[in-house]
C-alpha cells in the first residue's frame, strides 16, 4: 500500500498506537512531533517500524505556529488529526486553552484542504464534545452536542475545536472534495507503548499505587486505546463514513468498579488497592487544597451515557471489555516501572525515582 497518512502529535498516547495501525495494515506514515532533535520520546515508534518492516518518518509541525504545516501534508492523501492538549488540572488560562485546541484544529484544516493530493481528514475529538452540561440524563448520540456555557474548559475546547473544524469543512468548495470525519472517544485507557503516562491513565495509576484512600464518585465511558486505533483506520477506509461523527466508548464505569477489578486481579499479588467509596463533600473539601483533584469535583455523581452504535453498525468497529482494558493497563504501568512492586519505589527507565503520588487528575 503507497497511500501515506499523516498522523499529528506522533509522541502522544492515542496517536502512537494509530501509527501501530496503519503501520500493521500496510499504510505509510508521516508524524507530526514539536521537536525533531528530541528523538527519546519516538524511538519506541521507530523501532516498532524498523521490526515489522513499516514506512515512518517524522516532521517538525507544532499546533501553535503556522510553520512546517505545508511541507507536513505534502503528498499525503489522507490526514488523521489526533493532537489536542489535555490538562491534568484546571488551566490556569482557560482562554488559552480553547486557542490552541481551535486554532491548531483550523491549522491542520487549511494546510489539508491546500494539498491537492488529501482527500479524507479524520479528527480525533471527544465525547466531552457531546455529553457535558445537559440538563437531563438521557443516553447521547452523534446527534447531541456539549453545552458550552454550562460545561469546564476542557469540555469547552473540545467542542469549540469540533464545531470550528465542521463549519470548515462545510465552507470550503464542492469541487474541492475534502472529507471529513470526527471520532469521539471517551476516557482512553490501555496499555503504553513507551515509560510515560497520559491523564487519562492517573485513576488506574492511583489506585495501583495505593496513593488514594478510595474513589471519589466519578467514572467514565471507556474505550480501550486499541480498539480506538482501530476506529480510526476504519473512519479512513470506510467510505461511507464522510461527513459523519462516530463515538467510540462503551458503558459508564465507576472509579470503584475499576478499583475492584484490580482489587480482585493485584490484591493476591501484595497490592493494597482501596474499594471504598470517598464521600462527595471530603472530596470537594480536599479539592480546595490538591489542584489535581478540582477537575474531579464537577463530574461527581455523574453518568456518562453515550452509544457507539452508529460506529458498530456502519463501521463495523467492535470494543474489548472493559475488565480486560482496565487490567492491560495496569500491567502496563508496572512493566514501564511507573508504579512499583509492593515493597519497591518505582523508577524511570533511566534510574531516577518516579515520585509515588502525583496528584489526581482526570480524564
Amino acid at each position: 500500500m503507497n497511500t501515506r497518512v499523516l498522523v499529528t502529535g506522533a509522541t502522544g498516547f492515542v496517536a502512537g498506537h494509530v501509527i501501530v495501525e496503519l503501520l500493521d495494515h500496510g499504510y505509510a506514515v508521516r508524524g507530526t512531533v514539536r521537536d525533531l532533535a528530541d528523538t527519546g520520546k519516538r524511538a519506541h515508534l521507530a523501532e516498532y517500524a524498523t521490526r515489522v518492516g513499516g514506512d515512518l518518518e517524522f516532521v517538525a509541525a507544532d499546533l501553535n505556529a503556522d510553520d512546517g504545516w505545508s511541507e507536513a501534508v505534502s503528498d499525503c492523501t489522507q490526514v488523521l488529526h489526533v493532537a489536542s492538549p489535555f490538562p491534568s488540572a484546571p488551566p490556569d488560562n482557560e482562554g488559552e486553552l480553547i486557542r490552541t485546541a481551535v486554532d491548531g484544529t483550523l491549522r491542520v484544516l487549511r494546510a489539508a484542504a491546500d494539498a491537492p493530493a488529501v482527500r479524507r481528514v479524520v479528527l480525533t475529538s471527544s465525547i466531552a464534545a457531546i455529553a457535558h452540561g445537559h440538563l437531563d440524563d438521557g443516553i447521547r448520540t452523534e446527534a447531541d452536542w456539549t453545552v458550552v456555557e454550562r460545561s469546564p474548559a476542557y469540555q469547552r475546547s473540545k467542542t469549540l475545536a469540533e464545531r470550528a473544524a465542521w463549519e470548515f469543512a462545510e465552507s470550503l468548495p464542492t469541487v474541492r472534495g475534502l472529507e471529513l470525519v470526527v471520532v469521539n472517544p471517551g476516557m482512553v485507557l490501555g496499555p503504553l507503548l513507551a515509560p510515560e503516562t497520559s491523564t487519562s491513565h492517573e485513576p488506574v495509576r492511583r489506585l495501583l499505587a495505593g496513593a488514594v484512600p478510595g474513589s471519589p464518585r466519578v467514572g467514565w465511558s471507556v474505550v480501550d486505546v486499541r480498539d480506538l486505533a482501530v476506529a480510526h483506520r476504519l473512519a479512513l477506509e470506510t467510505a461511507g463514513a464522510a461527513g459523519n461523527r462516530y463515538i467510540c466508548a462503551g458503558e459508564h464505569v465507576w472509579m470503584q468498579d475499576m478499583a475492584r477489578v484490580l482489587a480482585a486481579e493485584y490484591g493476591p499479588r501484595g497490592f493494597r488497592i482501596a474499594t471504598r467509596a470517598l464521600p462527595s463533600p471530603l472530596v470537594r473539601l480536599v479539592a480546595v487544597f490538591d489542584r489535581g483533584l478540582r477537575l474531579t469535583v464537577p463530574a461527581l455523581g455523574k453518568i456518562e451515557r453515550v452509544s457507539a452504535a452508529r460506529a458498530h453498525r456502519e463501521l463495523g468497529w467492535t470494543m474489548r471489555p472493559v475488565g480486560v482494558t482496565v487490567r492491560d493497563t495496569a500491567e502496563s504501568l508496572l512493566r514501564e516501572r511507573i508504579v512499583p512492586l509492593p515493597g519497591k519505589v518505582a523508577s524511570a527507565p533511566d534510574g531516577r525515582r518516579v515520585p509515588r503520588d502525583r496528584g489526581m487528575r482526570s480524564a
